[in-house]
This record gives structure tokens, C-alpha cells and sequence, in this order.
């Protein structure tokens, strides 16, 4: 079982980010994940990791960048939420574990251009945006492959900001949720549950941060 989740604030120089920790009874690593431009740590893959991964080994730090901590409405550009991040990154990394840099849609961006400055010791990408809906040749690959650590993607099989067949070779991961959208939301016609949809997930990224050593 895993403990209380406990709450810290961090500032950082974008502003006064919080850090929600589920910790793991004998954590071998930290998993910490930020939310999308549209929404925070409520969102239901973010819910999932952090009721699953704990039994794993896998202390789960949910992270809601300063803008979301200040109630605004609109995400920043993604310069300041790189700053964010990067001022989270030592309370992250004071537990004295290897820290796996994480996040759903833009927390997704955040974590791969920030990976191999920091550290991390892989990259978790939720939900990728890899091009705006409609417009695949604004491609934004290039922050995928260039993340430089370990890199699982899990994306919706009908996810309008990427599908996973539009996806380029490279040196990283992909676990395909059948049906899910851009929030892993799969329709009823599709047959499965959500809690059904949520396993493939967590077990997908239990999987490969298990082969993480």
C-alpha cells in the first residue's frame, strides 16, 4: 500500500509550482509527470500511474506547474514552462533516486527538452502532441527524438494530435491505447471500460520502467 499523498510547494522562477507525492513503500525511483495546457493532475492517466505504480517500486510525484498553482486559466509559452520544470528538478531528485522526467500533451514537450540537461533518467511521454489537430506538417518530432534518454510514448490509437502510425522511426518506445483520444477517453462502441483502457496504460509503463534496470 502506498502512503498519504503529501503535498510540497516549490518555487521556482516561473512561480510557486506544487509537487503532490504518492510514495512508494520501498521506492526504487521517481516517476514524476506534469499535467497538459488544458488541465492538471486530475487528468485520468495521470489518477492511474499514481493509484498503480506505487506497489511497483515507483514513487509518483505529480507535478502542477506555477500558472496551474496560480489559478490562470492558459498555459505560458513553453520557454517558461521549461523553467518551471527546471526549478522543480532538485526537489524531485532530493529524494537521492533516479528520476524519471514525465507528463501528459505540453508536460510531455516540457519533459523531452529538458531530459538530458537534467538527467532524467528516461522519459515517460503521455498523449504526445506531435503535430497540432489537422495540421501534421507542423511536426513536432524533433523534441521526441531529440530527448537523449530512454523514452516510452503511450498514445490514444484515434489521438487527433498524433495517431500512432504517424509517428517516425526513432530511438524510443510506443504503447498504443486502442481507440483513446488525446485524454485516453475511448468511446462505448469500442467495448472497453476505462478502467480497462487505464491497465493497458499503467501496465505498459510499469513494463518498461521495470526494463529501465
Amino acid at each position: 500500500m502506498s502512503r498519504q499523498p503529501r503535498t510540497q510547494n516549490v518555487t521556482t522562477d516561473a512561480g510557486e509550482a506544487r509537487i503532490t507525492w504518492v510514495t512508494s513503500p520501498a521506492p526504487r525511483l521517481v516517476l514524476a509527470v506534469g499535467h497538459g495546457a488544458g488541465g492538471g493532475i486530475e487528468a485520468r492517466d495521470l489518477k492511474a500511474l499514481a493509484a498503480a505504480l506505487p506497489g511497483h517500486g515507483v514513487t509518483v510525484a505529480l507535478v502542477e506547474q506555477p500558472w496551474r498553482v496560480a489559478g490562470k486559466k492558459v498555459a505560458p509559452a513553453p520557454k517558461t514552462l521549461d523553467t518551471g520544470w527546471r526549478g522543480l528538478w532538485p526537489a524531485l531528485a532530493a529524494p537521492g533516486l533516479p528520476v524519471v522526467s514525465g507528463g501528459r500533451s505540453a508536460g510531455a514537450r516540457v519533459a523531452c527538452r529538458t531530459a538530458t540537461e537534467l538527467g532524467a533518467a528516461g522519459v515517460l511521454a503521455l498523449s504526445f502532441p506531435l503535430h497540432p489537430p489537422g495540421k501534421p506538417e507542423k511536426s513536432r518530432a524533433g523534441e521526441l527524438l531529440g530527448a537523449g534518454v530512454p523514452t516510452l510514448v503511450v498514445q490514444g490509437g484515434n489521438d487527433p494530435f498524433g495517431r500512432p502510425d504517424e509517428f517516425p522511426p526513432g530511438p524510443y518506445e510506443l504503447a498504443e491505447v486502442d481507440h483513446g483520444d488525446h485524454g485516453f477517453a475511448v468511446p462505448k462502441r469500442s467495448g472497453a471500460t476505462e478502467e480497462q483502457t487505464m491497465r493497458v496504460l499503467t501496465d505498459a509503463v510499469t513494463e518498461w520502467i521495470a526494463s529501465l534496470g
